[in-house]
C-alpha cells in the first residue's frame, strides 16, 4: 500500500490544476468579449479580477505542490544533487521559452499591452529558484509569505525604467495584459511547496481522498489538468477564432497583414472574413 502510495499519480492534484484550466477559459473568454467585442464586462474588477487572481493562485500554489512531489520522487531514484538541478533548469527553460513564444506572438499581433512577462515566464523562472527551497519544508511558509508582503510593497514603488519590470518594479504607464513578476508571485510558489511538504511528505499523502477519478466528468477535468500547458498555449487562439466565427469582432484583421502573400487571394479572403461574422443570422 505505501509503495503504491508513493508511485502513483495523484489524480486530485491534475484534477485541481483541471479546474484551473476551465477557471482560466472561463475568464479568458469574459476578457476577449470585453477586450475585442467592447461588450460591457468589467473583467479589471470586482468579482471577475479576484476570480482571475484566484484562478492564478491556485495555478501557481499546484506548481509549488508538483515541484515537492517531483523532487521527492527524483531524490528516490538519487540522480546526484547536480543532475537533478540540471533537470529543473532545463524545465523551467522549456517554460521560461514558451513565454518567450507568447511574448512574440503578442507583440506581433497585439501590440500595446503585449505580454512581456506572463505566468509561463514566471513558472519557468520559479520552477529554477524554487529548487534551494526544497528542503525548507514548513519554513517555506514564512519565505513565501516574507516574499509576498515584499512584492506587495515593491509594487508601491514607481520605477523610472522598464529592465526590472519581471521582477516587481514597473514604471507608472507600464500596462501588459499578462503580468506576472517575480515579487509577489514566486511567494505563491513557495507556499505551494510548503503545502507539498505538508500535504504529501516523501510523496505519501496525509489524507487520502475518495477516489472519484473513474466519474467521467472527473476524469474530463484531470485530463485537461494533465496537458494544461497544452491547454494554456492553445486556449486564447480557439477563443478567438469561436468568437470570430459567432461575429465578435477579433484579432483576425491584424492575422491577415502576417500571412504569407497577405495581398493574395488567400490573405484577401482572411482580411475579408476579418471584418465580417462567418455565420450571419
Amino acid at each position: 500500500m505505501l509503495a503504491r502510495l508513493q508511485q502513483e499519480r495523484f489524480w486530485e492534484i491534475d484534477f485541481l490544476r483541471g479546474v484551473a484550466v476551465l477557471m482560466m477559459v472561463t475568464y479568458h473568454v469574459l476578457f476577449d468579449l470585453a477586450y475585442f467585442g467592447h461588450y460591457p464586462i468589467d473583467v479589471t474588477g470586482g468579482f471577475w479580477l479576484y476570480f482571475a487572481r484566484a484562478t492564478a493562485v491556485l495555478f501557481l500554489l499546484l506548481v509549488g505542490i508538483s515541484l515537492t512531489l517531483s523532487h521527492s520522487a527524483a531524490r528516490r531514484r538519487n540522480p546526484g544533487a547536480r543532475r537533478l538541478y540540471l533537470r529543473y533548469l532545463a524545465r523551467g527553460a522549456r517554460l521560461f521559452g514558451w513565454g518567450m513564444v507568447v511574448t512574440l506572438v503578442t507583440y506581433l499581433f497585439v501590440g500595446e499591452g503585449f505580454v512581456v512577462f506572463g505566468i509561463l515566464h514566471l513558472i519557468g523562472v520559479a520552477v529554477v529558484l524554487a529548487y534551494p527551497l526544497l528542503r525548507l519544508g514548513v519554513w517555506n511558509l514564512l519565505c513565501g509569505a516574507a516574499l509576498i508582503v515584499a512584492g506587495c510593497h515593491l509594487q508601491k514603488v514607481a520605477a523610472p525604467f522598464a529592465w526590472l519590470v519581471w521582477l516587481g518594479l514597473a514604471p507608472p504607464d507600464f500596462y501588459s495584459l499578462d503580468y506576472f513578476p517575480v515579487l509577489p508571485w514566486f511567494g505563491v510558489v513557495v507556499l505551494g511547496l510548503f503545502l507539498g511538504h505538508l500535504l504529501y511528505p516523501h510523496r505519501v499523502p496525509r489524507v487520502v481522498p475518495v477516489d472519484v477519478s473513474g466519474f467521467f466528468p472527473v476524469a474530463l477535468i484531470r485530463g485537461l489538468g494533465k496537458h494544461s500547458l497544452t491547454a494554456y498555449l492553445a486556449h486564447q487562439p480557439l477563443i478567438l477564432l469561436a468568437l470570430q466565427v459567432l461575429g465578435v469582432p477579433t484579432l483576425l484583421p491584424n492575422w491577415a497583414g502576417f500571412l504569407p502573400g497577405a495581398g493574395s487571394a488567400v490573405g484577401s479572403l482572411v482580411e475579408h472574413l476579418a471584418h465580417q461574422p462567418l455565420f450571419n443570422p
